[in-house]
């Protein structure tokens, strides 16, 4: 399950547009470095040709289309200090979520090297990415084998973990394209690829709060540039293999009603219990709904908003179990104002609930909630491909308290290895670059 994926592995409204990216507040956005392809490439139709026209036309000296190959990718890497000089020199908390994939302070850390292949030929198209280095094995916990009781048993490999996303685009008319395979989840504002994110810290309410991917298919309409509609089936969440019978239902709706205004709305809904040691599946309901909109005010402003909601009703993946519904939610704004074409700066206020102790992100065993805010500047040199990221991030959870006032175990572990605090400073720098 998410909750205790995230425990092991991380230390991490009515239907959405897997076909359009969201800018990220002015950063270049490379289709080929894309978290999850939310625009798939579009691909010139072709009439279809016999083998004799094929033949006439190779003596005529006409070369036949034998597709198209690209290669991209990034490596990013960091160094952090903690305010706190926690006694683990990681940023986890309490909880083991405290922080996506920064996890580690005061020493250099590799974050991922992403290589994204594709291959498109006529309407169709293969694209394949494959990571190595924490981020990826933290970004695809599910496929993780050693949680998995063993490569044979449960269909998973060594190789698994480093797919990050493997899938076949089909465009089907102009309008219409099918994708098929394991993509990145088309929910929230933020990614796991770090050159897609302004901020280089993933924010609690991605962390915590929304899967990261799913294996199933969805298909894409493009009414217009300005209205499209995508619709899936998957397995659920976060895992290479389907934990129930159950499929779970995926959809996008994106409106752009201005010019530099995107609207998206987004959910999933379905079953994400664990079968029955009988095979069957539970009655155990899983959803989210979340709204994504961004403004471009100016060609140097832009504004952002991230809203989201989610619902379990029974079991998630294996833990505790609601026998009335449970909610978790997280609002964020983000602005971003650039100052010229080299450096950018940007700001994100969350909000995350999870009161209801549904989630990972819990503080001595009980829910919580947190307010975080992030401040990161963005230095784009040789042209865009070298990204320089500093950052600073105050995490603020709740205070805990006795029922006479006593102190209680809190969410941040001090210098001296004890949970006695529950706010958490971090200052640093990534370094990102694009190939």
């Amino acid at each position: 399950m998410k909750n205790l994926r995230l425990q092991l592995s991380k230390p991490i409204i009515i239907v959405v547009f897997s076909a359009f990216n969201i800018d990220s507040f002015g950063q270049d956005q490379e289709t080929l470095v894309a978290s999850n392809d939310k625009k798939p490439v579009i691909i010139k139709e072709e009439p279809i040709i016999t083998a004799g026209e094929k033949a006439k036309s190779t003596e005529e000296g006409v070369k036949e289309d034998k597709g198209t190959f690209t290669y991209s990718g990034y490596f990013d890497t960091y160094y952090f200090a903690n305010l706190n000089k926690p006694a683990s020199r990681n940023n986890l908390g309490a909880s083991g979520i405290g922080r996506g994939f920064d996890r580690y302070v005061g020493q250099f850390q590799l974050g991922m090297f992403l290589n994204r292949m594709s291959y498109a030929c006529k309407n169709t198209e293969v694209v394949g990415e494959i990571g190595f280095g924490p981020n990826v094995e933290y970004g695809s916990y599910g496929n993780d084998f050693r949680y998995r009781w063993g490569t044979v048993l449960s269909n998973t490999t060594y190789s698994a973990i480093m797919i990050k996303q493997a899938y076949i685009n089909v465009k089907a008319t102009d309008k219409l394209t099918f994708t098929a395979g394991q993509f990145g989840t088309h929910i929230g504002y933020e990614y796991i690829d770090a050159p897609l994110n302004f901020h280089y810290s993933i924010n609690n309410t991605f962390n915590a709060g929304i899967p990261f991917y799913h294996l199933g298919l969805k298909a894409t309409y493009a009414f217009s540039d300005k209205v499209s509609l995508m619709a899936g089936v998957v397995n659920g969440t976060d895992g290479f293999n389907d934990n129930n019978r159950g499929k779970s239902f995926i959809g996008q709706l994106f409106v752009s009603p201005a010019k530099g205004f995107n609207i998206y709305f987004n959910t999933i809904q379905g079953n994400e219990a664990n079968a029955r040691a009988n095979g069957k599946d539970t009655t155990s309901h899983f959803g989210v709904l979340d709204l994504v909109a961004t403004y471009q005010l100016s060609e140097r402003l832009m504004i952002g908003t991230w809203l989201m909601q989610g619902t379990l009703k029974g079991e998630f993946q294996g833990g505790p179990f609601f026998a009335e519904a449970k909610h978790w939610s997280g609002a964020n704004l983000y602005v971003t104002y650039k100052f010229s074409d080299i450096f950018s700066l940007g700001t994100r206020l969350e909000y995350f609930d999870n009161k209801q102790g549904v989630r990972a992100l819990l503080t001595n065993g009980e829910g919580t909630d947190v307010q975080t805010y992030t401040l990161t500047g963005n230095f784009s040199l040789a042209d865009g491909k070298l990204l320089l990221k500093p950052e600073f991030r105050f995490d603020n959870f709740q205070k805990k308290e006795g029922p006479l006032g006593e102190k209680m175990p809190q969410q941040f572990m001090d210098a001296n290895g004890g949970f006695t605090l529950n706010t958490q400073s971090t200052l640093g720098m990534a370094a990102i670059y694009k190939f």
